[in-house]
């Protein structure tokens, strides 16, 4: 079966109601200061497994990242989308590397109006000289920041960085909850793709159209997503027998979910969620994903405890940079980078 098929058999909204939140059953909280100071990881791979089986979103708490290293990181977005449009066009996306400031109106899913939402995007720092750069990769290149703000490549760096430590130690639990040896997802991730978006959601008003959100309900393509987002929420989940369940902030901790590659790596045992963000409060929203997905030129196919002769792997292998590049560009009127025929609408 090829992925792209059955991630096209998505439901759609039937009303904007404000949604219940979460409980910690559907939306559990992991303390991860065992994965960070290298005691046993048993229980929390039980946990994490527990998750993954419900609704492939939790929060986790003592993850590593500092709490200021977040707070600059808010600040720079903050201080960032405040500038007037004209010095972040400045920045604007380039046609190459996709790095930069995305107005409202680029990013919209199929089947739902654009997205209520501007954003500037950057990933690993690659200097023109880079093999990679000089072979063509889609996506691989040098970050642009504005020249008069430099606080935002300092705090945007940062949180970066200390963002990827997380992801690999994450990389460890999630191998242990499918009975792998932990450096099992590594092989993976040499040269990964991992990107850092910051958005900004400004007010919402009362919906006149059923298709316009602040992000569109979706579920992430990749492998693995970091969440920082800020007391105002918006973030909404939904639940496997269909209800849409609100995600409210909670202190010192992160969001992590699912994309859809695990569907490829586990046969269907972890599955990604449709999730969505509505900005109701009437203030401006921020929030701060990171992607942290495997290399450009990783072969994922089904891994080896999620298969059996009873159960064989149900999705062909994917390249998961022909892969990606399908699914980022069917969600932005820019059409940015080309990847040879890797064109197909997701």
């Amino acid at each position: 079966m090829e992925l792209r098929e059955t991630l096209k058999q998505r439901d759609t909204l039937s009303s904007h109601e404000v949604p219940r939140v979460a409980t910690r059953d559907e939306l559990p909280l992991l303390d991860l200061a065992d994965l960070q100071n290298g005691g046993s990881t048993h229980r929390l791979a039980a946990q994490l497994r527990t998750a993954c089986l419900g609704m492939g979103f939790l929060y986790v708490a003592n993850h590593g990242v500092p709490k200021d290293v977040i707070d600059d990181m808010f600040e720079a977005s903050r201080g960032f989308f405040t500038l007037p449009v004209e010095e972040k066009r400045t920045v604007k996306v380039d046609d190459r590397f996709y790095r930069g400031f995305l107005e409202q109106g680029i990013n919209q899913h199929p089947g739902y109006a654009p997205d209520l939402k501007e954003s500037f995007e950057f990933a690993f720092d690659l200097p023109p000289d880079h093999p990679d750069v000089t072979a063509g990769l889609p996506l691989h290149g040098p970050n642009q920041w504005p020249q008069n703000y430099p606080l935002l490549r300092r705090a945007g760096e940062a949180y970066f960085d200390a963002a990827i430590e997380l992801g690999r130690n994450l990389l460890r639990l999630f191998a242990s909850s499918l009975q792998l040896e932990e450096t099992y997802f590594s092989q993976y991730y040499r040269s990964p793709m991992v990107t850092c978006r910051l958005f900004h959601y400004p007010p919402q008003q009362a919906m006149s159209r059923s298709d316009a959100f602040g992000v569109a309900p979706h579920t992430d393509y990749g492998a693995v997503t970091i969440l920082a987002q800020d007391p105002i929420g918006g973030l909404e989940l939904k639940t496997r027998d269909g209800q849409w369940v609100g995600a409210p902030y909670i202190d010192d901790t992160l969001i992590i979910n699912l994309g859809d590659l695990f569907r490829v790596w586990t046969n269907d045992v972890y599955v990604s969620n449709p999730h969505r963000v509505v900005n109701r409060t009437g203030r401006e929203r921020y929030s701060v994903p990171i992607f942290f997905n495997p290399d450009f030129r990783a072969l994922i196919s089904c891994i080896p405890t999620c298969q059996s002769a009873e159960q064989p792997p149900k999705y062909q292998p994917v390249v998961f940079g022909d892969y990606f590049m399908g699914r980022y560009r069917a969600t932005q009127k820019y059409k940015g980078p080309q990847a040879g025929a890797a064109t197909e609408e997701a």
